[in-house]
């Protein structure tokens, strides 16, 4: 009896060696996928059973991917199953070895390729951790015998040795290009050095840094890229590492660093220095931040933050703008105008006295176009000093004139798929004319310091009070920009030819500033239209509003005394034009000197009044119901100086 045993087993040790030896011939030459084809092929073979198999363990989705499947007469690619409900589950779940000897299809009525029996071994991490599974199956009962068991265990000791050198292989490797990754994205020049000052790695933020490619800055001594002040520095630091601790030496590079491009110019950067040792050998990591790009950034990050601003106005204007008010012969017929030029991209000439509503006009044609949800920008021509209208409209690049210390986007790029609106564009200075006709023509145009052409989609609407058509007899407006301008023009009439108007927008204006200071006002009487309607308005619209806001605010007992107003508003008209309408036949014809004149005393009458004081809350534009930039636009062109001034 114990001869029988010792035969066995030395029976069995014999078997396992030859096994072993087959293991190592079939896979000693291979790795990864070829090595696991070669050990289930074998498996298979020397258990012989139909089938065997390795896999990969997917916890998070709880599948088995077949590294390799071997199926009786070959390999079965890319099989990949869910472990719940398989012959697999238990040696998965339970970590341990199974065996099904036989009955598998009753078992398991679904399994896998109708095997009858089945033997499983979990493949583990050195943690713990389930890797994959090692399996044989076949269409006949698999007994249970000494020596099937150990082959089978070598066999799996052999499968999870190599699949755990391949997961730490793809592990290393993942870890890799994360962290090759991570230093290549990083805004930050990261530069590896060894022990002699030689750069061994860059990565592109350095590549963009010094203008050049990685190829002709690795193996170049570092010194090539730094002044000598800079390299002393280095020097220094590398000296202080010694005196510190493993685990702490990295220092920040004081007074900052001056960089040198390829180019020679030298950019302003700070850094830190850090050193570490590999294979006994010390290495130098210098991570560098572009002080330059950095202001750049910050400047470019205010300037936007500026546009921002000035858009989010512009939006709260545009979905504010007050109504527009009136039911008049001449006003339906403007509002006709916009409607049919509102669905269109044609560029619109809008021409009316001050105060008519020149911009609410070519705000609602903007609100019912196609180009209602971009941006609606306003430019006033008059108020921009002549030598910044350019930077103003187009943009300028940064150093392009005196002041000019970043890049900014001009109106028009605002305005791009949007509209422009250009409010009193008969003072655009005679320069800027023809740069505003190629924009018209071409939609084109080049930033100030800049030759770089841009294209912008913008519709144009444009404005003014002046009569262009003696303009362009002056020689002050280019006749070309005004017929290019002039495609659909929309004359806006003055507030005394819509008398029916005056009631209703002195109303309208009642409720807006009653409801604002919290007041309470009487509705007008029908004296009080009269009266109104007896005013000849020359500030239109504008100055019927500022009539009635002072009045609301001067209000007793509810009610508005709007004849002190209207005196207020014009102290310089005579007093019978404020009761009785204009009469329509002057005791004789004023010439057009005789009106500059008597324009230009007026206006010199309103000034005196106030002191000389063009805005603000006194000052004479409020008086004469105008608006600030008209009323100085007025003076240059009057030639109107202030006593002592020559």
């Amino acid at each position: 009896m114990i001869l029988s045993v010792n035969k066995e087993t030395h029976q069995c040790k014999v078997d396992g060696d030859v096994i072993l030896r087959k293991i190592v011939e079939g896979t000693s030459a291979v790795t990864g996928e070829q090595f696991f084809k070669a050990l289930v092929k074998n498996l298979a073979g020397a258990m012989g059973t139909y089938g065997a198999w390795v896999t990969e363990y997917k916890e998070d989705a709880q599948k088995l991917f077949a590294l390799a499947l071997w199926m009786k007469n070959g390999f079965i690619h890319g099989y990949e199953f869910d472990v719940k409900g398989t012959l697999c589950e238990e040696a998965i779940v339970q970590r341990r070895f199974v065996h099904y000897p036989d009955r598998c299809l009753e078992l398991f009525p679904g399994n896998l390729f109708g095997a009858v029996s089945y033997m499983g071994m979990p493949l583990l991490d050195l943690d713990g951790k389930i890797l994959g599974h090692l399996a044989v199956m076949d269409k006949r009962p698999m007994p249970e015998k000494p020596d099937s068991l150990n082959i089978f265990q070598i066999f799996s000791a052999r499968a999870a040795a190599e699949l755990r050198r391949v997961q730490a292989e793809k592990e290393t490797r993942e870890s890799r290009e994360k962290l090759s990754r991570l230093i290549g994205s990083t805004m930050d020049v990261i530069i590896e050095i060894d022990k002699n000052f030689i750069i061994s790695r860059i990565n592109p933020a350095g590549e963009k840094l010094f203008r050049s490619d990685a190829g002709h800055i690795v193996g170049k001594n570092l010194m090539h890229f730094f002044s000598k002040r800079d390299c002393e520095k280095f020097k220094n630091l590398i000296k202080t590492f010694q005196r510190l601790p493993e685990d702490q030496k990295y220092l920040w590079v004081p007074g900052g660093l001056q960089a040198r491009a390829v180019d020679g110019e030298l950019l302003p950067t700070e850094g830190t220095l850090a050193a570490f040792e590999m294979r006994q050998e010390i290495f130098y990591s210098l991570i560098l931040r572009n002080e330059k790009e950095r202001i750049e950034t910050e400047q470019k990050i205010r300037s936007l933050s500026f546009e921002a601003e000035y858009l989010k106005e512009e939006i709260r204007e545009f979905h504010n703008f007050d109504k527009i008010v009136g039911e008049s012969r001449p006003l339906l017929q403007v509002l006709k105008k916009v409607q049919q030029v509102s669905v269109t991209d044609a560029t619109v000439l809008i021409q009316g006295e001050t105060g008519t509503g020149k911009e609410l006009i070519a705000r609602a044609i903007h609100a019912s176009s196609r180009r209602s949800h971009r941006p609606f920008i306003t430019v006033n021509c008059a108020a921009i000093p002549a030598s910044l209208v350019e930077s103003e409209l187009f943009g300028h690049e940064k150093g392009a004139f005196t002041g000019a210390t970043v890049k900014r986007q001009g109106r028009f790029i605002l305005a791009d798929t949007g509209t422009i609106f250009l409010d009193e564009i008969g003072d655009l200075p005679v320069d800027m004319q023809v740069k505003l006709l190629r924009v018209l023509q071409e939609g084109k145009f080049e930033r100030v310091g800049s030759s770089q052409t841009v294209s912008v989609d913008t519709r144009v609407i444009a404005a003014t009070n002046r009569d262009l058509a003696k303009e362009m007899d002056g020689g002050n407006f280019r006749e070309d920009l005004y017929f290019r301008l002039n495609v659909f023009p929309i004359e806006l009439p003055p507030l005394r030819e819509r008398d029916e108007d005056i009631g209703m927008l002195a109303s309208f204006f009642i409720d807006k500033f009653s409801q604002r200071m919290g007041r309470t006002i009487q509705p007008l009487t029908r004296q009080d239209i009269e009266l109104l309607n007896s005013y000849h308005w020359p500030g239109n619209v504008r100055e019927l509003q500022n009539v009635i806001e002072r009045a609301v605010i001067t209000s007793q007992n509810n009610r508005l005394d709007l004849e002190s107003m209207l005196t207020m508003s014009h102290k310089n008209t005579d007093p019978a034009r404020i009761h009785a309408p204009p009469s329509t036949t002057p005791s004789r014809l004023l010439t057009l000197e005789d009106m500059q004149q008597l324009e230009r005393d007026n206006l010199i009458s309103a000034l005196n009044a106030t002191g000389w004081r063009v805005s603000g809350k006194n000052g004479a534009a409020s008086l004469l119901g105008m608006n600030p930039s008209t009323l100085a636009s007025r003076i240059k062109k009057l030639d109107i100086k202030r006593p002592g001034e020559y």
